[in-house]
């Protein structure tokens, strides 16, 4: 219904309520009964501990290595070994994935909880005409709300009656300054945020009062619109889902397509069946990097650690580092990239150069003239009241002081039809006093003189058309403009007789105020554009505000275009994303826009971030590839739609953020460098030792451990290793790239290649020189011993681009602990009996010792090779681009 265009009996009578007493006591009941609780139903609830384990399952690679596990579990118990050790490795690593990411999701819950401090609110109502204070949420259409100061507005309604009521509704429409609630009627086509005759839930009375009909409760409300929105979008995978996703079934296949391969040959060459499925799974085995899940997520729990240091809470893991390939941040504008305070930011009279003298007079009326008080030291009320009586006392005008030094003898409340509000003052030698704000353009037309210094001059054509031209200059630069004048009584003046009253003023001045931008968010927006990540204003405000606002920011420059919510609506789909590419400023959008503007950029190629703290942001916020809520001033939908939360409500946090999401990535980079090239290394020795004709070098277990534990030491910290200084200068990464760009894939099959070929020599040399039984086990035991130290010392290769000895190359400290931890690992399950006796290898003798660390510490000087190449390289092609 179009509540907003009827007059106040007809919704009464559309509702079958009574606007004098209300519903009655047993309607209400009744009602309550017959359409349920005032509430929204929540999207998504907890699922459960149990049910968030199983789904860590959910993944290719992870499924594999439980379909590894029961046919190794079969296998054995078919051929009466009993020996399970490679199912129950195999196991344990995958079981340890998932609850490390549950332990990690609902660390992030608690912490999301904790910011949870409002308590269900309740509501003033009027039952058989007496006032009830009732729980919000047995609120019920045909409800007469009592609307006061401070109080939460939980249901639609249409007002009945204003006096002075204004209420705050940026949480869902995106408008910063307080709206000013009339009872007259609009029209049908009234936007959302212009509709002045109707409250909505999940809003605040910021002054006056008034009453109000129900007129929605629960989802039927314009927060439960949102609500409703915001459920019919799909949870989006990150960039970093997919590329590990694909990864994952890449070499999923590529294992399955290898066990086949092997398989063959070995049937060809009339080898046992059995023998060689065993040999094929050892291989897929020794394929899959089992330890890459449980890896990746633990280096985004550490990001994740990190980023709670630094004012920011991760809901979802693989959230880390998507800011890092964000090359869009579509941010709200109210409370996100401004204080959402209003400041008086310019005083001003009639054009005339002012004097200190003057502006101080200009203080201490607004002073007077306000409805502010002060609790705990902090100034509350209207939030215009509030930015003049904190421009006053920055000028050295208390508020208690100018009102008890002129005490307050009566007002004229302020009228959204006069536009003015009239306080009167007793002057204390027995003249009065009245002041008078209001909107510039009704003050000027009430005001027949001015000052010029101490004098009072006509007000006169040429003086109110600078004042006129002055009062425009400030709302072109999106400044809210309020005026004030004085009149001075010899006798108490009847406050009943306004059109006298506020007539023949002397006119004074103007203060333009607006909700400045955070001080930090200039810096922020220019360091954002310096790593290549474009920032877009998306707002509730007017075109004029939020162009201002921007300007100032960085964010709208020259040849930019800004598109307001109106134009959007007109847009096809194919036009937005033809628009989005010149456009920088979104204004007075609805949050369907919202949606559509961050799909439009989706569709460009672009990783969409969204930041925003309102309800009206929540739908965007879940649909962007990652949402960011606000932590202080974000409500809860948005909390809960969104994929981190900003604890410092500052858009300089997310700065920090995209950088640490960059430094996470090229870890994760760094560690998938280093596993696979450790894998391929593993099938490279197999492969290459069955196309020779020789005997398995390494068995299941050794494969097992070296994936699992001996890797995993060094890949986690690797994750662990500092953001490059200059990861912030260079473009994000594009949507479709994937974790083997810039010729990381070729740089893995050759250093695979290389640690085969090296742990494939062990075993010849420890097969023929040093296995006196010719039993292939100080072969096997030394080529187990080169595969796994080899590995740990290749991860150091891993840590930049340049040469290893062009950075510190023991400052991740954590990397040489994982290098001597490594060691001493390796070297205990030979040495040690017992567990040699487990992993079927045998203790190495001095010389054996020997010959495993001289080519174990191979990759190093290999690798410098490599990189030295490739500077060359890069310098040719280089000096090659200066001659064309």
């Amino acid at each position: 219904m179009d509540w907003w265009n009827q007059e106040s009996k007809e919704v009464g009578q559309s509702l079958g309520t009574s606007l004098e007493n209300g519903l009655s006591i047993e309607e209400g009941r009744k009602r309550l009964a017959e359409k349920g609780k005032n509430i929204l139903q929540h999207e998504g609830t907890d699922s459960g501990i149990i049910r968030r384990f199983f789904a860590q399952f959910n993944d290719f690679m992870v499924m594999l290595l439980i379909a590894a596990a029961v046919i190794s579990f079969g296998v054995s118990y078919l051929n009466g070994e009993k020996d399970f050790i490679d199912s129950i490795i195999i196991i344990a690593i995958v079981v340890l994935n998932a609850l490390l990411g549950v332990i990690q999701e609902s660390k992030a819950q608690k912490a999301l909880e904790a910011l949870k401090k409002m308590s269900a609110p309740k509501a003033v109502v009027l039952r058989s005409g007496k006032r009830a204070e009732i729980p919000s949420e047995d609120v019920v259409v045909g409800d007469i709300m009592l609307l006061e100061t401070g109080g939460y507005i939980c249901a639609d309604g249409r007002v009945i009656e204003s006096r002075g009521l204004k209420t705050e509704e940026s949480a869902i429409t995106g408008e910063s300054l307080a709206v000013e609630k009339e009872t007259k009627n609009f029209s049908k086509e009234t936007a959302l945020g212009d509709r002045k005759n109707m409250v909505l839930s999940g809003s605040f009375v910021l002054g006056g009062s008034g009453r109000a009909i129900a007129t929605a409760t629960g989802m039927n409300t314009e927060i439960g619109r949102i609500a409703n929105l915001l459920a019919e979008q799909d949870d989006q995978e990150t960039p970093l889902q997919k590329k590990l996703g694909q990864t994952g079934k890449t070499l999923g296949m590529g294992a399955l397509a290898i066990c086949a391969i092997i398989f063959v040959m070995g049937i060809m060459r009339q080898e046992q069946p059995f023998n060689m499925f065993m040999t094929s799974v050892s291989l897929a085995v020794a394929a899959i990097p089992e330890g890459l899940p449980a890896i990746v997520t633990i280096v985004l729990a550490i990001g994740m650690q990190r980023m709670s240091k630094k004012n920011t809470i991760i809901r979802r893991l693989p959230a880390v580092e998507t800011l890092g390939s964000a090359a869009v941040i579509c941010s709200d504008k109210t409370g996100t990239l401004t204080q959402n305070k209003m400041k008086v930011v310019k005083i001003s009279d009639y054009g005339k150069q002012r004097d200190e003298e003057k502006r101080q007079l200009i203080l201490t009326l607004f002073a007077l003239c306000n409805d502010c008080r002060r609790e705990k030291e902090k100034l509350v009320g209207d939030p215009t009241e509030r930015a003049l009586a904190e421009a006053a006392e920055e000028g050295g005008i208390k508020l208690e002081d100018v009102q008890k030094e002129m005490p307050r003898e009566g007002e004229i409340p302020f009228s959204s039809e006069r536009k003015m509000m009239t306080t009167l003052h007793s002057m204390g030698d027995g003249t009065w006093m009245t002041v008078t704000k209001g909107a510039p353009d009704i003050l000027f037309d009430c005001c027949s003189k001015c000052l010029e210094g101490h004098r009072q001059v006509a007000f006169d054509g040429s003086k109110k058309s600078k004042a006129r031209m002055q009062n425009g200059e400030m709302a072109a630069g999106a400044l809210r403009v309020v005026a004030v004048a004085f009149r001075e009584w010899k006798e108490k003046p009847d406050l009943r007789k306004k059109d006298t009253v506020e007539r023949d003023m002397v006119f004074v001045g103007m203060a333009g105020m607006i909700d400045p931008p955070r001080p930090e968010a200039a810096n922020a927006v220019a360091l954002c554009k310096k790593a290549g990540v474009r920032p877009v204003m998306i707002t509730g405000d007017h075109v004029l505000t939020a162009q201002a606002i921007a300007t100032q920011l960085g964010i709208y420059q020259k040849g930019d275009t800004c598109i307001t919510g109106q134009e959007l609506s007109a847009m096809s789909d194919k036009d937005l994303y033809s628009a989005v590419s010149h456009c920088t400023v979104f204004a007075r959008v609805a949050p369907e826009h919202k949606v559509r503007i961050v799909k439009a950029y989706q569709q460009d190629g672009s990783v969409v971030a969204m930041t925003g703290d309102g309800v009206n942001d929540a739908p965007a916020l879940k649909v962007a590839d990652i949402g960011c809520a606000m932590g202080k001033s974000g409500t809860e939908v948005a909390k809960g739609a969104a994929d981190m939360i900003l604890t410092d409500d500052n858009f300089a946090t997310i700065v920090e953020a995209v950088k640490e999401g960059r430094g996470i990535y090229d870890n994760i980079r760094k560690a998938v460098h280093f596993l696979l090239s450790s894998n391929i290394g593993e099938i490279i020795t197999i492969f290459a030792a069955m196309c020779f004709g020789w005997a398995t070098p390494l068995l299941p277990i050794h494969l097992l451990w070296v994936n699992l534990v001996t890797d995993s030491l060094p890949a986690i910290a690797l994750g662990l290793d500092p953001v490059e200084e200059d990861c912030m200068e260079r473009p994000p990464r594009e949507r479709e790239s994937t974790l083997f760009g810039g010729g990381l894939g070729s740089k893995i099959m050759v250093e695979g290649m290389m640690i085969g070929m090296l742990a494939l020599l062990a075993f010849a040399i420890g097969h023929i020189y040093f296995d006196q039984e010719k039993m292939y086990v100080t072969g096997r035991t030394m080529a187990f011993a080169v595969l796994s130290l080899s590995q740990l010392v290749h991860s150091f290769n891993m840590r930049s681009e340049h040469s290893l000895f062009a950075i510190h190359p023991f400052e991740n400290r954590w990397l040489v602990g994982a290098l001597i931890l490594g060691t001493l690992l390796q070297v205990g399950v030979i040495m040690v009996q017992p567990l040699a006796t487990v992993f079927k290898v045998a203790p190495l003798d001095t010389t054996e010792w020997l010959v495993v660390v001289a080519l174990a510490l191979m990759p190093l000087p290999i690798v410098e090779l490599e990189k030295w190449k490739d500077r060359l390289l890069d310098r040719k092609g280089e000096g090659k681009e200066l001659v064309s």
